[in-house]
């Protein structure tokens, strides 16, 4: 590089940027439509080998087909996160095929019907908290075993709620297990740190999926008072979400662990 009597720049060349995630293993939850997908889609196109994983083939399947279309590196499993031997089976094929796993993104998780806890049945208070505390336990305790056994170090980010850090008397009991899970992730940090493992959490505010659809369809006008809480005066969109999971897994947030991201448009500022 030079520069001219002028003033300008001259003889310079374009800089390579490096994928975020190049030559990771990806193991994503929840993989099949809204943040999962997105993060699969976004993982990929960073350069990680990505395994998908959820309950429901056809989204799987179209979204491992759209990943491959662009040029990425996919496959997909069935995945109950309810199911310990289902979950540990998914973990294991992510070796299989890849050979190691070093980052899992644990988004997979089933919302409640909307209403005050004591209208909650205990069939559906069980449910939701064996898929959206005990899952992502499960999860994490197959991913480490697996991230030590090949690539050595990793990281894991769980995903939680900017519901999990306040009262939340619309989905009771999912705040309360998105909130165990942000003690999960600090504990794990804690454990698994000097092994050279992350772990960190994203608390995502009101996304546009279809679980919130679910939740307008149940509750007329709850994504309007919400957005109206939001000083961005907006949802986000699942990519946006999907970005900041992929920044904590990558190793440019390598001192970054023990965390709950708020992504949430300032509604929790």
């Amino acid at each position: 590089m030079t520069i001219t009597a002028e003033g300008r720049l001259v003889g310079m060349t374009n800089t390579m940027i490096t994928p975020l995630l190049a030559d990771k293993v990806a193991f994503v939850t929840g993989a099949g439509r809204g943040i999962g997908a997105a993060a699969a889609r976004l993982f990929a196109r960073e350069g990680a080998r990505v395994l998908l994983a959820a309950r429901t083939e056809t989204q799987l399947k179209a979204v491992t087909e759209e990943i491959r279309a662009a040029g990425g590196t996919a496959d997909y499993v069935l995945c109950d996160l309810a199911d310990p031997t289902s979950v540990q089976a998914t973990v294991d094929r992510a070796v299989e095929l890849y050979g190691r796993l070093d980052i899992a993104f644990n988004n997979g998780a089933t919302s409640q019907q909307p209403g005050p806890m004591d209208q909650l049945s205990e069939a559906d208070f069980d449910h939701v908290i064996s898929v959206n505390l005990k899952g992502p336990w499960l999860a994490m305790n197959a991913e480490i075993a697996a991230i030590r056994a090949t690539a050595g170090t990793g990281a894991i980010v769980n995903n939680s709620s900017v519901g999990s850090l306040m009262a939340n008397p619309w989905l009771p009991a999912y705040g309360a297990a998105k909130r165990a899970v942000n003690s999960l992730t600090a504990s794990a940090a804690a454990t698994y740190g000097p092994e050279g493992i992350r772990v960190n959490a994203i608390a995502p505010g009101t996304t546009l999926t279809e679980m919130i659809d679910d939740w307008e369809t149940k509750s007329p006008g709850i994504v309007e008072q919400l957005v109206a809480q939001t000083p961005l005066g907006r949802g986000a969109d699942p990519a946006e979400i999907a970005e900041a999971a992929a920044w904590l897994l990558s190793d440019r947030a390598s001192y970054v662990t023990g965390v709950v991201l708020q992504v949430d448009g300032g509604s929790r500022a």
